[in-house]
């Protein structure tokens, strides 16, 4: 029988998880010696005591279906950047951003249990371990976002050989569109698809801040109050994406482009690498 002082205890002599530790002991029925070879066997011991190192590398990836109605984007991080140069882990983010947009995991842990599309007889996990145990860093999938979409349209763009990937929903656009959309977010920052979107109290707490600077700049209340109004739209046009300025004609705002073209952007994602 495995009891969980039986998991417990191999697990702080291997540095293995609680899951490889308690799969091993059922194969071997509660050996402990032959549960600690079978996980040397399986790279897992290897893969499980470089686990603790800081992983703040690696690269974001995004895939995106045929017909463009379903996209995902992930970030997998590694101990180096020389790792991200790798192909074999290069191969391993883009199969795991497949997975995602096939298979539609709640959750990094949802998908680390997923049987691997990419590696029969394997989960997403027991192949991550496996890529550990082969390139000598650890590995994490630390996060993703997977779009998709009935009447519109999915677009993704990955900047500075996987420093920035962006995932789109667009309505009524073009993928030309959805493209610009999609670089005007990797180039500035934007945080929210419009004011609206942005929460009250942070709203609340901006104005705020800029009450008391233009008061500290000598302002009497009310016209503080007033000035107020101003910089705000300054702040929109600074986190929300349809008020800034388009990259590639800033005499244009996204709005702009977007009524030109009778679109909407639904919602979007941005990953940067280690942020």
């Amino acid at each position: 029988m495995v009891t969980a002082a039986l998991v417990k205890e191999l697990r702080e002599k291997t540095g293995a998880g609680m899951m490889d530790c308690k799969k091993v002991l059922t194969e071997t029925d509660g050996d402990l010696e032959k549960a600690a070879e079978l996980l040397r066997e399986k790279g897992i011991t290897k893969a499980a005591k470089k686990s603790g190192r800081v992983a703040a590398e690696g690269m974001v990836e995004a895939y995106i279906s045929e017909d463009e109605k379903v996209g995902a984007i992930v970030e997998v991080n590694s101990e180096t950047d020389f790792v991200a140069k790798n192909e074999e882990f290069r191969t391993f983010v883009m199969d795991v951003a497949k997975q995602i947009v096939k298979n539609n995991p709640e959750s990094v842990e949802a998908l680390l249990a997923e049987p691997a599309m990419f590696e029969e007889g394997k989960t997403v996990n027991e192949a991550l371990i496996g890529k550990i145990a082969t390139i000598g860093e650890n590995i994490s999938i630390r996060r993703f976002a997977r779009f998709e979409t009935t009447d519109g349209l999915i677009e993704k763009y990955i900047h500075g050989d996987g420093k920035i990937a962006v995932l789109v929903e667009l309505t009524n656009g073009t993928t030309e569109l959805a493209k610009d959309i999609c670089m005007q977010i990797a180039a500035a920052r934007p945080e929210f698809v419009k004011d609206t979107d942005v929460p009250e109290e942070r709203v609340q707490k901006e104005m705020e801040i800029l009450k008391v600077q233009a008061m500290n700049e000598g302002k009497p209340e009310a016209i503080a109050e007033k000035m107020v109004q101003g910089r705000l739209r300054k702040f929109y046009e600074e986190i929300c994406l349809v008020d800034q300025a388009f990259v590639k004609n800033p005499d244009k705002k996204i709005s702009d482009i977007l009524k030109e073209n009778n679109a909407e952007v639904i919602r979007f994602a941005r990953f940067e690498k280690g942020e």
